[in-house]
């Protein structure tokens, strides 16, 4: 897997992935889903993959530059 989310991208859904989390705890019940979405923005924001931004070709990870030429 490559990665294709960038700092500032893996920060904030790690960020909101522990509100959700803590949210679901704290509220109970059908809350849980918050807890799950919680989850996968933890392992995403740990992996720093994103299997949608593949799915749509998109990516925040920063672009390596390669000089061209001699």
């Amino acid at each position: 897997m490559k990665k294709n989310e960038g700092t500032v991208d893996r920060v904030v859904r790690g960020v909101a992935g522990v509100v959700g989390l803590g949210a679901a705890v704290a509220l109970g019940g059908a809350w849980w889903i918050l807890g799950a979405v919680g989850a996968v923005l933890l392992v995403t924001a740990a992996t720093g993959f994103c299997g949608l931004y593949t799915v749509l070709g998109f990516s925040t990870c920063p672009v390596k530059q390669t000089k061209q030429g001699a």
